[in-house]
C-alpha cells in the first residue's frame, strides 16, 4: 500500500511547474514522477536536485519499475537534464546561479535483456548509447566553448594590448565540476563505435562514463581491448564477454588488460571456443599462460568458462586464482573425473555458492564425482543447475542423497532431463525438507508427451521429437502443485519453463 506522502507526491507531480519545494521532499517526488511517466516534470526536478548523488535503484526501487513503459522516455529525460545543466555551466564558467548540486548519476541496473530489446521498455543497447551520446554530445559542446574563449581573448588582445591578453590567456577558467555517470555498459557491433568514441572524448569531459558492469558482444578482440582500455579501472565489477570466439590466444590477451582492474568480481567468458582436449606444447603454453593472467585477478570470485572444453584441465587452468570462488560455472565444459576429483578437493568446493554443471553426462561415470562435490559444497550451496545432463529417475536416489545435505540451496534446475511425472513427485517429496528452496526448474515429464515418442542423442542433448500433450502436462503440474501446498511449501516455485523467471546473480547471492 502507498504511503500518504507518496500519494500526496502523486498528486504534486500531476501539475507543472512544481512550487518551491524543501530539499527532503525530491526523492519522493521524483519517484512519483518516474512511476508515472511524466519526463518534464523529472527534467525540472533534475535541473535543481539539491544532493550530490541521484541513483536511480534507490530511488525508483524494483527493477520491474524500470520495465515499465515509459521507463525509457523517463531515463532519457534525466540525461537531457544533465547534458542542459553541463551545457549552460560551459556557456557560463564561474556563475553559481543554478541549484543544481548533481555530481554523481548512477544508472546502474536498469533491466538487461539477452536479445538487446524489451518490447515498451527500456532496451539495454539503447540505453548505452544514450549514455554515450550524451557524453559525446557534452564534450562537443566543452570544446566549442572552448574556441569561443580563445577567440574572445584574441580579439581582447587586439583591444588591450599583448601583456594583458597573454596574462588572460594564462589564467585558467573556472573548471566545471562535472558530472559521473555509474552505469552498466551493454556493447554490440552496432553500439561499439559511439561508446568507443564516448569513453575515449569523455573521460576528462564534463560527463564521465564509469563502468560497473561490462558486457560486450560478438566484438573482435581488437574491439574489446580498446574499449577495456578506455575504461577506468576502479568500480569495474564484472566483464562479461559473449559469443566470440576468442580462443586461448584471445582470451590471454584481453586477461592482459584485465589484470589492471582491481575491483573485478565476475568474469564470464561463455562461448570463447577453448578447447584443450587434444594436448599439444602450444596448449600446454597457452593453458599457463591463461592460468597465469586469471592468477592476476585478486578480488575474481565468479567465473563463467561455459562451452570450453576442458577435459582433464581444469586445475591447469585453476591453479593460479589467489582466493577461492564462489560462483564456477563450466557448462558443457567435457570435464572428465579428475576434474571433478580436483574440484572436490579443492579450496574452491567450501566457498561455491553457485554451480552450473549443466551439459554433463551424470549416468554413468561422473555421477558418484558429483556427489562427492555436492557433499564438499553442502554447506556453501544457493544455486545448482544440472541442466541436460541425462539423469533419469534411477538416478534420483543416488542423487537425492547428496542433494538433502544441501540445506541452503534455493535454486535447483533440472530441466533438459529424461524424468517422470513419477520422479519428479519424489523429486519434490524429498527435497521439501531443504528449507531455503525457493525456485525449481524441472524438465517436461517423459509421460506428458503423446504416444510414440523417441528419443535420440545428439552431442551431449537429449532431444525430444514428439510433441507434449498439454493436458497431461497442466495435470502434472497441477498435481505437483497441491503437494507443495499440502506440505506446506506452496510459496516454493515449480515451473517447466526454463525462461520464465530470473536466475539468481551472483551480487544477489
Amino acid at each position: 500500500m502507498d504511503s500518504l506522502l507518496f500519494l500526496s507526491a502523486r498528486r504534486l507531480v500531476a501539475q507543472r511547474p512544481l512550487p518551491a519545494l524543501p530539499a527532503h521532499l525530491y526523492p519522493v517526488l521524483f519517484q512519483a514522477a518516474f512511476l508515472e511517466g511524466r519526463a518534464p516534470v523529472l527534467q525540472d526536478l533534475v535541473a535543481e536536485w539539491p544532493f550530490p548523488v541521484l541513483n536511480f535503484q534507490r530511488i525508483v526501487g524494483s527493477r520491474e519499475s524500470l520495465r515499465d513503459h515509459s521507463a525509457k522516455l523517463c531515463v532519457q529525460a534525466v540525461l537531457v537534464a544533465v547534458v542542459e545543466q553541463l551545457r549552460r555551466e560551459l556557456e557560463e564558467p564561474g556563475r553559481h546561479s543554478s541549484r543544481c548540486r548533481l555530481r554523481i548519476l548512477d544508472v546502474t541496473g536498469l533491466p538487461d535483456d539477452a536479445s538487446g530489446r524489451a518490447p515498451d521498455g527500456m532496451s539495454v543497447w539503447s540505453g548505452t548509447v544514450a549514455l554515450a551520446k550524451a557524453c559525446v554530445e557534452v564534450s562537443k559542446q566543452q570544446r566549442e566553448s572552448r574556441e569561443f574563449q580563445k577567440r574572445s581573448a584574441k580579439r581582447h588582445k587586439g583591444r588591450s594590448g599583448a601583456a594583458t591578453a597573454a596574462a588572460a590567456a594564462a589564467a585558467p577558467s573556472p573548471p566545471s565540476a562535472g558530472v559521473d555517470v555509474h552505469a552498466d555498459f551493454f556493447v554490440n557491433r552496432a553500439s561499439y563505435g559511439i561508446l568507443r568514441d564516448a569513453l575515449q572524448t569523455g573521460n576528462s569531459g564534463p560527463l564521465r562514463l564509469k563502468c560497473r558492469e561490462f558486457q560486450a558482444e560478438k566484438l573482435s578482440v581488437d574491439g574489446i581491448v580498446s574499449l577495456l582500455k578506455s575504461l577506468d579501472p576502479r568500480g569495474v565489477r564484472r566483464v562479461d564477454l559473449r559469443f566470440r570466439n576468442l580462443g586461448l590466444t584471445g582470451l590471454s590477451v584481453v586477461l592482459l588488460h584485465l589484470s589492471q582492474f582491481p575491483d573485478l568480481r565476475s568474469l564470464k567468458l561463455q562461448y570463447s571456443n577453448v578447447d584443450v582436449r587434444r594436448t599439444t606444447p602450444e596448449l600446454v603454453l597457452g593453458i599457463r599462460c591463461l592460468a597465469r593472467e586469471l592468477g592476476k585477478l585478486p578480488s575474481l570470485r565468479e567465473l563463467n568458462l561455459g562451452s570450453s572444453r576442458l577435459s582433464g584441465n581444469l586445475r591447469q587452468v585453476l591453479c593460479e586464482l589467489q582466493a577461492p570462488l564462489e560462483s564456477l560455472e563450466l557448462a558443457f565444459c567435457s570435464l572428465l573425473p579428475a576434474d571433478f576429483a580436483f574440484l572436490s578437493q579443492s579450496f574452491h568446493a567450501p566457498s561455491l555458492k553457485r554451480l552450473d554443471l549443466s551439459g554433463h553426462d551424470f549416468s554413468q561415470s561422473l555421477l558418484p564425482p558429483l556427489r562427492h562435490l555436492l557433499e564438499e559444497t553442502s554447506r556453501s550451496l544457493l544455486h545448482l543447475d544440472l541442466m541436460e545432463c541425462r539423469l533419469t529417475d534411477s538416478h534420483l536416489p543416488s542423487l537425492l542423497a547428496s542433494l538433502r545435505r544441501c540445506s541452503r540451496l534455493r535454486f535447483l534446475g533440472l530441466f533438459g532431463n529424461a524424468l517422470s511425472t513419477a520422479g519428479l513427485k519424489e523429486l519434490l517429496r524429498q527435497t521439501a525438507a531443504l528449507k531455503e528452496l525457493r525456485l525449481v526448474v524441472y524438465p517436461f515429464p517423459l509421460d506428458c508427451y503423446k504416444p510414440g515418442l523417441h528419443q535420440r542423442r545428439s552431442g551431449s542433448r537429449w532431444i525430444l521429437e514428439e510433441r507434449l500433450d498439454r493436458e497431461r502436462l497442466g495435470a502434472a503440474s497441477a498435481e505437483l502443485g497441491r503437494m507443495l501446498e499440502n506440505s506446506g511449501r506452496a510459496h516454493v516455485v515449480w515451473t517447466y519453463n526454463p525462461y520464465g523467471h530470473r536466475a539468481l546473480d551472483y551480487f544477489a547471492l
